[in-house]
């Protein structure tokens, strides 16, 4: 008898605004939304900040087919680690979203458009285009990698020059031989 093993559980993401495709009228819809203490909070964790303060979004959605198109504006105020001193660092992000979403990847309506420089449509789940979920890709993708507080600078530590040279040990051992 072989033991069946239990799937993996599926994670909720952090904020969560679903929109079932098939209830977009033909004229599509627009949304406000913004996110709760709680969601901010979940956001922040998975953004790996100090905090959300403030998240929002404007999402322009309309039906293509079967699928979907998202446009609009996220707009949030958080606070990160500065990279060199460590120090809370404040900022606003504002990032711009243009996504399509298909209902098969590949299929014959897929939504794919035909210009090769472009990405293919994300793939909706069980007909569903969660807001909340493409707000938070693209807080996390409109941050800052490497933020500074203001007049941080790296400069390189100072070592002391005297006159030593790295690799004396190995000249010596080299002349002995």
């Amino acid at each position: 008898m072989t033991k069946r093993e239990k799937p993996s559980p599926v994670l909720a993401p952090a904020w969560s605004f679903p929109v079932v495709v098939a209830d977009i009228p033909d004229e599509g819809a627009h949304f406000e939304i913004s996110a709760d203490d709680a969601e901010r909070a979940g956001v922040a964790k998975l953004a790996g900040v100090r905090s959300v303060q403030r998240l929002a979004a404007v999402f322009d959605v309309s039906r293509r087919g079967a699928g979907v198109h998202i446009a609009g504006t996220v707009k949030a105020r958080v606070e990160q680690t500065c990279v060199i001193t460590l120090d809370p660092v404040k900022a606003d992000v504002e990032e711009a979203v243009d996504l399509e979403y298909a209902s098969a990847p590949g299929g014959a309506q897929s939504g794919r458009r035909k210009r090769k420089d472009t990405d293919p449509p994300e793939t909706l789940e069980n007909g569903i285009a969660d807001l909340g979920a493409v707000a938070t890709e693209f807080l996390i993708l409109g941050l800052d990698p490497y933020p500074r507080a203001p007049g941080a600078e790296f400069s390189q530590p100072k070592t002391a020059d005297n006159g030593a040279k790295p690799f004396a040990a190995l000249e010596a051992l080299k002349k002995r031989s």
